[in-house]
């Protein structure tokens, strides 16, 4: 009766042929478990199915009618020297090994696909829960990534803020300056023609006299507020808006770029920007230009508008 190996009992499972070769090779003919773990654990290897090329003195399985080179041992013959590893007999009762039969081939194929289905199922479970742990590792990457923008964005928005607040408080400033000089000049005017006899007009003409000195008297002229940032808002293409703050010696294409990187322009789709009021559209020779020297210093209002 011809004598189940190792590798019969791969080829009887279903096994290709060159990957059962490989198995009892690289497992060193150990036995039908360690051959099937090798199998599982290296299918889908980008040189599995390339030809077995055995090392020198070493043939495996090899059909009945074929007769092995003198000097070169079996794969039945390695497994008859292995503890452990011999598929093909069974020992009785009497403690005397004998052939399988048909039906105990059989019965050992059974046993052997069970065990490998219980293996895949094992394996497919290990690669489920490894799946679901980079599933969580990427949704732990995500919120962090959310939080730092988070993060940004309310600096942006408390800069932003404070901005705000220094020019309401300059206006102030400078709203207050002008209703003081406002109520000066009237003073100084009621003073010089509000009377209308020679007394008077000898009284008032002591204040008019003295008017040419009250510039002095009242310090220099206040000198215009010099921004070094600017406020830009920008109303995108689906009416939405975004709003930074740059600083007014950069260039109008660092606007252009931050368009690009946080509006929600089309990949590929080519725009310009202009001013509404009064509407200039700005060329690539602006891009070039410092915020300052284009009229949006302070804060200016743009507009995004296809090519």
């Amino acid at each position: 009766m011809a004598e189940l190996t190792t590798l019969e009992s791969l080829l009887e499972m279903g096994f290709d042929r060159n990957r059962a070769e490989k198995a009892v090779a690289n497992t060193g003919n150990q036995g039908i478990e360690q051959a099937m773990d090798w199998l599982m654990e290296h299918e889908n290897d980008p040189d599995i199915d390339e030809p077995y090329v055995p090392p020198v003195g070493n043939i495996l399985g090899g059909e009945d009618d074929s007769q092995p080179s003198t000097g070169q041992p079996t794969l039945a013959d390695t497994a008859e020297e292995t503890a452990g590893g011999d598929s093909s007999y069974i020992e009785d009762t009497d403690g005397v090994k004998r052939p399988l039969t048909e039906d105990e081939k059989r019965e050992q194929v059974k046993r052997l696909e069970e065990l490998m289905r219980v293996k895949q199922a094992e394996r497919r479970e290990r690669e489920r829960a490894e799946e679901v742990e980079r599933e969580k590792q990427r949704r732990r990457q995500g919120q962090e990534l959310q939080q730092i923008r988070q993060k940004l964005q309310d600096d942006d928005m408390k800069k932003l803020a404070d901005q705000r607040r220094r020019e309401k408080m300059e206006d102030k400033l400078a709203r207050q300056r002008v209703k003081e000089k406002i109520a000066r000049d009237r003073e100084e005017r009621a003073q010089k023609f509000g009377g209308g006899g020679p007394l008077n007009t000898a009284t008032s003409s002591q204040p008019a006299e003295a008017s040419p000195s009250s510039p002095t008297s009242q310090g220099p002229p206040p000198t215009k507020k010099e921004y070094d940032e600017s406020r830009i808002q920008v109303r995108l293409l689906d009416g939405s808006t975004i709003t930074t703050v740059f600083k007014a010696q950069e260039p109008l294409a660092a606007v252009r770029v931050y368009v690009q990187m946080n509006g929600n322009t089309p990949e590929g789709q080519d725009f310009t920007l202009l001013s509404p009021y009064p509407r200039h559209v700005y060329t690539d020779l602006d891009m070039e230009k410092p915020l300052k020297e284009l009229g949006l210093v302070p804060s200016a209002v743009l507009v995004v508008t296809k090519k």
